[in-house]
């Protein structure tokens, strides 16, 4: 709606929108997404008994501003956007009419306070952002070919906005995982970085830095054409380990590019069989380096068949369901199975009271993958080199705040998290298309 005042006529105002530079800026980043996506959402909910609030439309521009901005608080986004009435009007907000103020309304009456910015912020239908999300990878997709053949994973460490994050502040709590900070009582203790420190007399020393807050799990794809693609992303509390965010992020791609992954790339904290499986099952190959916990050998140009502590080829015996949720074969001694070997000797501690030691393997698909890949072939190496696609995600994620949001609880967080990542995508889009709209003329 555009209203009258007594300054500006309808037409006026209009030319004026036409003209102002940032609502034109504005209008070409939100013409990038499907808002039609709203209108499904609406029908799907019930406001019945519900206040009469303003259009989820002018929220979601708003908080989208915020990031595109770089706002870190309500207070200034409300402070911005009364500096810009021309924006409050674009974006579709319910006008409280005043015929004597410049632009037809008035702008204070019309925002929401800033606590209830804050509150809608935490409210936001998480299912509405996901779904906005991944309209945007899949118009990326109409604009990039081959988009999402290989996907990288990766998680970026968040700061909540408490005191005990805070080095100068005294805190008896701050390395109690079982303690609920009061500033956000949804955050967790979790370790960013853990490494060894040579001591005077040789040893090593474990250093760990801990912090309260956040993980943002990322799924993104790259093309040396248009750059990196964010497919899925996932938020949890820091004490998570990184592999916990593969499935809900794995689900998340294949939902939003409605196919299969061929390949993926993480770092070590993802070598799990299970990660390799669902790249194995479709003709791929998982670029993960493989942790080095455990000494089983196995031996070379076989499917996974282990050396004993001694060196010699353990004989298969039977396979079995797993515990842990997959088919695996047990292996014996062989100088026990299949059959005892006359004279045999083995100083090892088990070949006395259990004929030798035994060894399970994983054998499925995945499983095997983990064991017997080549990490040093090139297509190996091309495959992980796109794990760096993450890193600059979480650069450009970092660039817009997302690294210390100034909110206290998980569902705002998790909100600012999404609606980071539609921003980051919507400025690829417009470079893809751009990127093609010059191929075309160059054609």
């Amino acid at each position: 709606m555009i209203p009258a005042s007594s300054l500006f006529g309808q037409s006026t105002l209009i030319s004026i929108l036409q003209a102002d530079p940032l609502v034109q800026r504005y209008r070409a980043f939100f013409s990038l997404l499907d808002w039609s996506i709203i209108d499904r959402w609406l029908q799907r909910c019930s406001h019945r008994g519900r206040p009469v609030e303003q259009p989820m439309i002018a929220y979601l521009k708003m908080f989208l501003l915020r990031i595109q901005e770089g706002i870190v608080y309500s207070k200034e986004l409300r402070l911005f956007l009364s500096n810009h009435p021309l924006l409050i009007l674009d974006f579709g907000f319910e006008l409280v009419l005043d015929p004597h103020a410049p632009y037809g309304f008035d702008v204070e009456k019309t925002l929401p306070s800033r606590q209830w910015i804050g509150e809608k912020l935490r409210t936001l239908d998480r299912s509405l952002l996901q779904d906005l999300l991944a309209s945007t990878v899949a118009a990326l997709d109409r604009e990039i070919p081959g988009l999402g053949e290989t996907v990288a994973f990766d998680v970026k460490h968040m700061y909540a906005w408490v005191k005990e994050n805070n080095p100068r502040v005294f805190s008896k709590e701050s390395h109690d995982k079982h303690h609920r900070p009061a500033g956000d009582p949804d955050c967790r203790l979790g370790v960013k970085r853990s490494t060894n420190q040579e001591q005077p007399d040789g040893s090593t020393k474990e250093k760990k830095e801990v912090l309260w807050g956040y993980g943002s799990g990322v799924a993104a794809a790259t093309t040396p054409t248009y750059g990196d693609v964010i497919l899925a992303e996932h938020t949890l509390p820091f004490n998570e380990g990184d592999v916990t965010y593969f499935e809900p992020l794995y689900q998340q791609t294949v939902a939003a590019l409605g196919r299969y992954p061929t390949n993926s790339t993480a770092d070590a904290a993802y070598d799990a069989w299970y990660v390799y499986q669902k790249a194995a099952l479709h003709g791929g190959i998982a670029a993960i380096p493989k942790m080095k916990h455990g000494d089983t050998v196995f031996v070379p140009g076989t499917a996974g068949v282990p050396l004993c502590p001694k060196g010699l080829q353990m004989h298969p015996t039977y396979q079995y369901a797993h515990t842990y949720g997959y088919r695996a074969q047990l292996y014996r001694c062989p100088l026990s199975f299949p059959s005892v070997v006359e004279r045999a000797t083995c100083d090892h501690a088990q070949f006395p009271v259990a004929k030798g030691c035994k060894k399970s393997v994983n054998i499925e698909p995945g499983g095997l993958m983990r064991i017997t890949l080549d990490r040093t072939t090139p297509l190996y190496r091309a495959i992980h080199n796109q794990r760096t696609s993450c890193e600059r995600i979480n650069s450009q994620a970092k660039e817009l705040g997302i690294e210390r949001p100034k909110v206290r609880n998980a569902q705002s967080v998790k909100n600012l998290n999404t609606l980071t990542y539609i921003v980051i995508n919507v400025r690829t889009l417009s470079r893809a298309k751009s990127t093609n709209k010059g191929i075309l003329q160059m054609n």
